[in-house]
């Protein structure tokens, strides 16, 4: 840490606090905002957020772990693009730009960005889902994205995902991470109440795990082995925030899990991630777990589970309001003077009169 960088943390986290209010009193927004204020490492004048939407099938659907047509991932993708879709909508509402990066969406042609690595993962139940050289080239399209967000002046970004299955992938990957493989780790997903399927892709998560295990060393090898191009792209940009110095919001399971894969590679990443609200599935507080974050610290407990980064982008919403109150509200230190200065004009008038 250098001198100067320790100059700013003192005035960055004074800053928060000298706020005209009760210490602490904006709980978990206060401690956001510290937080992005120290990942920035200097100050900037204004909030420019973006979200990234990562699009991808998942082969893992052909072994019969969802109850949805694999096509709604290019439909939902195309919903996305022209801003029709639940999180492009959020993001519309509050002028927040976004992308969507079809990184291996089942189509001939590409929806949004064309970032295309195939046609869909292999189906892990059968052989890995991807090659090295597919994991790889993910995590590479994450850091791009970044790195041009970065380019744009962006300061502030949150992470969405799309692709029918990707619950089930990663259930299968945090499952990897896990010391005791558990099986509850992996919920209903959008099938909701639907117990049959549920134990269904239980049993084809644990038969992949078993099959895989000598492979599963690493959380590349997770992602490569059961993940999805989504979440290794995911896993490629939350790494990159930290080079480029920007703070991210996640969403939900999906990204939590993503995050974990990414704190376990580059442990820096944790100062980056800010926890936006608790998913519905059972696996999330274990991802959050692994992550080195309390449920408590998450501020957005509203039932959420749609993804895309809904709940990602609601987070960015609440800072944006904060972050317009660390920048106009009255400190302590002034208003501390106003009333010492109050004071004093009423004792020299009561001395005068």
């Amino acid at each position: 840490m250098t001198v100067s960088y320790e100059n700013y943390r003192r005035q960055a986290l004074h800053q928060i606090d000298n706020l005209a209010k009760p210490p602490g009193s904006l709980g978990l927004l206060e401690k956001q905002a510290k937080q992005i204020l120290l990942a920035w490492g200097t100050f900037h004048r204004e909030l420019r957020p973006k979200h990234i939407i990562f699009a991808a099938d998942n082969g893992v659907v052909q072994a019969g772990v969802v109850a949805q047509l694999a096509d709604i991932t290019y439909m939902q993708s195309c919903h996305m693009v022209q801003g029709t879709s639940a999180v492009t909508c959020f993001c519309r509402s509050q002028d927040i730009p976004y992308e969507v990066v079809d990184v291996g969406i089942d189509s001939a042609d590409a929806v949004g960005l064309d970032r295309k690595i195939a046609r869909g993962t292999k189906n892990f139940a059968v052989e890995p889902a991807m090659s090295r050289e597919q994991l790889v080239q993910a995590m590479a399209t994450g850091r791009e994205r970044v790195q041009a967000a970065a380019k744009e002046g962006i300061n502030l970004l949150s992470f969405g995902e799309m692709g029918i299955g990707n619950t089930t992938t990663s259930a299968a990957v945090l499952t990897a991470l896990s010391p005791k493989k558990m099986s509850w780790l992996t919920g209903f997903g959008s099938a909701r109440g639907n117990y049959k399927l549920l134990f269904h892709k239980r049993r084809v998560i644990a038969a992949a795990i078993k099959a895989y295990e000598k492979e599963l060393q690493t959380p590349a090898d997770a992602l490569r082995c059961v993940g999805g191009f989504d979440l290794a792209s995911l896993c490629g940009a939350m790494m990159a925030c930290v080079d480029e110095k920007i703070p991210f919001y996640i969403d939900g399971f999906i990204t939590a899990t993503a995050l974990a894969c990414a704190i376990a590679m580059k442990p820096a990443v944790r100062d980056y991630a800010l926890p936006s609200h608790i998913s519905r599935e059972p696996g999330m507080a274990q991802a959050l777990r692994l992550c080195g974050i309390d449920e408590y610290e998450v501020p957005i407990q509203a039932g959420l589970s749609l993804g895309e980064g809904t709940g990602a982008v609601l987070g960015v919403t609440l800072m944006k309001t904060m972050m317009y109150a660390v920048c106009h509200m009255a400190t302590l230190d002034g208003i501390n003077q106003e009333a010492q200065d109050r004071y004093d004009r009423r004792k020299g008038d009561e001395t005068n009169g």
